[in-house]
């Protein structure tokens, strides 16, 4: 089995921003993009405006693309399958994936991202970016002055909630109870708002909609009765989940789920594991925060091979990348 000098897992901005880095340096780092989720969450967004360098905004898809392509010209080697077991333990990491074989590494940067949590509806996933969104700063500019609503009743919904009414007319916070998660300095927040109205006592069934959403068919969680409610767009804000299902009991995890870093590196609990991107932030989760620390991670693991024993260094093996890749 050959080793390799760096292993990458996800391919968001933080894993395609650390495989430029890393393959720049010479390194020839392996990455594991996923089988069915190459790109990560941007590749569920249409149009992006807030990524530096596109003035007239880049859609998702195209964007990651680049990104890609960018990767792969110095050098990564995409391996296009799922990442199923990580022994961490010992100088040279040891990776198992599902259909692509076993591979070892002398360092990898974890950058497995962030899912945000749905609704579980049809209509969801039917209408997901063309009216429905989970990030307010990145998509609610598209919104002015329309009505939309706020899905959920915690820090995160109030905090999205007031931070759209600088664009929208008018913002409905939609929630199962009047029993509200936030905080009391949220809530006061958000209720001080003219632009807000609350809805409590409703559950969303279906997102109505052709090609956009024009609505909402709300059922009473106390009545049953059902109703409909005229909006141009909702933002789902019931939170999101880390996606650290690898390293659980391997690596040390914050109390909000993520996995912790020393300071403002990308130095995880175990030495020669790094991470990188949503999967260490609990609080950004912006595409140009994850690509930033997908460098810090890519020049942290630089830093930590050179300092490696040459008898370690020597086991990297020089060859093609493996049949398995392609």
């Amino acid at each position: 089995m050959s080793t390799r000098n760096v292993a990458i897992i996800g391919s968001g901005p933080a894993g395609y921003t650390a495989a430029i880095y890393v393959a720049r340096a010479g390194l020839k780092p392996v990455m594991f993009t996923s089988a069915v989720e190459v790109g990560g969450e941007l590749m569920n967004t249409t149009d992006v405006e807030n990524f530096p360098g596109f003035p007239d905004g880049v859609l998702g898809p195209d964007l990651m693309t680049k990104l890609q392509q960018q990767a792969e010209r110095f050098g990564t080697e995409l391996v296009y399958d799922d990442v199923t077991e990580l022994d961490l333990d010992g100088d040279v990491k040891h990776i198992t994936t599902a259909y692509s074989g076993e591979f070892d590494a002398l360092a990898v940067i974890i950058s497995t991202g962030s899912a945000y949590r749905r609704l579980g509806l049809e209509s969801e996933d039917r209408l997901a970016g063309r009216g429905i969104s989970w990030c307010a700063t990145c998509d609610g500019a598209f919104f002015k002055e329309q009505h939309i609503a706020v899905v959920g009743g915690g820090d995160s919904a109030m905090e999205e909630a007031t931070f759209l009414t600088r664009f929208a007319d008018r913002v409905t916070i939609i929630h199962r109870s009047d029993n509200f998660r936030a905080s009391n300095i949220m809530l006061e927040r958000a209720r001080a708002n003219e632009k807000i109205d609350w809805l409590p006592f409703k559950a969303v069934e279906e997102f109505i909609g052709e090609q956009t959403v024009s609505g909402l068919r709300l059922r009473d969680t106390q009545t049953g009765e059902e109703s409909q409610l005229d909006v141009t767009g909702v933002f789902v804000a019931i939170g999101n989940d880390p996606r650290t299902d690898l390293v659980r009991g391997k690596l040390e995890l914050t109390d909000k789920g993520v996995i912790a870093v020393d300071g403002r590196s990308s130095r995880t609990s175990v030495a020669g594991v790094f991470a990188a991107g949503d999967v260490i932030d609990d609080h950004y989760r912006q595409a140009i925060t994850a690509a930033g620390s997908g460098c810090t991670a890519a020049l942290d693991a630089e830093a930590y091979i050179a300092g490696l024993p040459a008898e370690l260094l020597a086991r990297v093996d020089a060859a093609e990348p493996a049949d398995a890749a392609n």
